[in-house]
């Protein structure tokens, strides 16, 4: 979808870019998630039963270890602003963020990434624009720990280290691995990728 600035339907002004993704987002079915990656609106399709099934599961090893309790929390959906661009932002499909992240409120229900430790995605069928575009904002972003659950592929990436638009260091977990993340999140955290790809996949 372009970036370019639309004419308002009423009254003929320029419409900017977050004004456009606010309409587009209302015309739109529910469950769809708009969001400005590069200067770009994106829409992401509704999570199918699958990736609802492989969110879940993840969510349990970052809760079990305690970090939504505390001086952190474990989050769904959740607007983050990225600096990218001047109306970025993305709404990653699960976070660990500080727990005072009520008080880092930036614009467009959007919070600081200063207060995010991790961000994660589950791919859908734009699984592309998580394996790469958001790789570059997420990094630009400065944030600590991406986590990917490519179900297209069947694997786990973690991304750390951010430097620029790029992350430095860029692990691939098969099934039958167990992916650990980096402590500096608030605690040790394991996932086994072979339950992740088996729950983000359709059962026969």
């Amino acid at each position: 979808m372009s970036a370019a600035a639309v004419e308002h339907p009423c009254d003929g002004e320029p419409e900017s870019l977050l004004e456009s993704a606010h309409r587009l987002s209302e015309q739109l079915p529910p469950g769809y998630r708009v969001e400005i990656i590069g200067g770009v609106i994106t829409v992401a399709p509704p999570p199918d039963g699958p990736h609802a099934r492989a969110l879940t599961k993840l969510m349990r090893p970052f809760i079990a270890a305690g970090l939504d309790d505390g001086e952190s929390a474990v989050l769904q959906g959740i607007g983050l602003w990225l600096p990218g661009g001047p109306e970025d932002y993305a709404i990653p499909d699960l976070a660990v963020v500080d727990a005072d992240f009520d008080e880092h409120r930036a614009e467009n229900s959007a919070y600081d990434p200063a207060v995010f430790r991790l961000v994660l995605e589950v791919t859908s069928s734009n699984y592309q624009n998580d394996l790469r575009h958001k790789v570059a904002a997420y990094a630009y972003a400065k944030i600590p720990v991406y986590v990917i659950l490519d179900r297209r592929h069947g694997r786990v990436h973690v991304l750390t280290d951010p430097v620029g638009g790029a992350y430095d260091r860029h692990e691939v977990y098969a099934p039958g691995q167990a992916a650990v993340l980096p402590a500096a999140i608030g605690a040790e955290v394991t996932l086994d990728v072979a339950e992740l790809v088996k729950a983000g996949r359709p059962r026969p």
